[in-house]
């Protein structure tokens, strides 16, 4: 489980990760439904969606529509933001 490295709140399963060839640990789901925010980000001319943690409101990465099924969607974070938990 990848957990905020700020509030502790679980936001990724590992069945969600994948290799997107990025550099960066993408996911095609957060954890549970609501536990993610996403915002505008039109930063260094771009437009992309941040992602943020709900709980803490801490910037985790962005979000884009060019991954995987089943959803299609690529969470690409920062791994600083992570940290990663076994399950008990």
């Amino acid at each position: 489980m990848f957990h905020c490295a700020g509030c502790n709140a679980p936001l990724f399963a590992s069945d969600a990760k994948f290799e997107s060839g990025t550099g960066w640990p993408s996911f095609t789901k957060p954890f549970i439904p609501g536990i993610i925010t996403t915002v505008k980000d039109h930063s260094f001319g771009m437009d992309r969606d941040e992602v943020l943690c709900s709980r803490c409101g801490a910037h985790l990465g962005h979000v884009f529509d060019d991954g995987p099924a089943p959803t299609g969607l690529r969470y690409c974070l920062n791994g600083v933001a992570l940290k990663f938990e076994e399950r008990p």
